[in-house]
């Protein structure tokens, strides 16, 4: 049989509890505002669907298909859209949701290239954040967790394609791989 993860590093009850609480703050902060909810797919879709649900304001949605890894646990540090919004983000609140920020290249790109959209604001929300492998500076508004520098999969964040259907973190166990 496949060994596929180490240690939980996040719980799923963790999770639940600070969703919650960054459904709050975002509901309070985004109150009467013309607001879309941008999920980062594939690794944001768990975090983005409970987010959402915590979220009690009226909101548009929409997605953005981006790759930055290749087949390994390395990024490729080059960031490809694959697949656009379907909303016209001119004049509105953009809440851009991530799974994990690290080095932070792909926030600070899809910031830029969003930004030629003319939002009102772009603003970040991640899951996760590696402060110690942030090698640009990149605000983040909304952080639910900051994690050591480990691969993590579950709840969305993936290894080759795999562990996103777990409902917790965790670190992954490469037994016999360099992380």
């Amino acid at each position: 049989m496949e060994r596929i993860f180490g240690r939980p590093i996040v719980t799923q009850e963790e999770m639940r509890a600070r969703i919650k609480e960054l459904g709050k703050q975002i509901t309070a902060d985004y109150a009467g505002k013309d607001f879309v909810l941008v999920g980062v797919l594939k690794g944001a879709y768990a975090f983005y669907a409970d987010l959402a649900r915590a979220i009690r304001i009226p909101m548009r949605v929409d997605f953005l298909v981006v790759t930055s890894y290749g087949s390994r646990a390395k990024t490729s540090g080059k960031v490809k859209i694959v697949t656009e919004l379907t909303e016209d983000i001119k004049g509105k609140e953009v809440l851009l949701v991530e799974d994990i920020v690290d080095s932070g290249l792909t926030a600070q790109y899809l910031i830029k290239t969003l930004a030629k959209k003319k939002p009102q604001s772009i603003k970040v929300c991640t899951l996760l954040s590696k402060p110690e492998r942030r090698t640009v500076d990149v605000a983040l508004e909304y952080v639910g967790f900051k994690i050591p520098n480990r691969y993590v999969v579950g709840y969305g964040l993936d290894y080759q394609q795999k562990y996103r259907n777990l409902p917790y973190l965790a670190v992954l166990d490469m037994e016999g791989e360099q992380e």
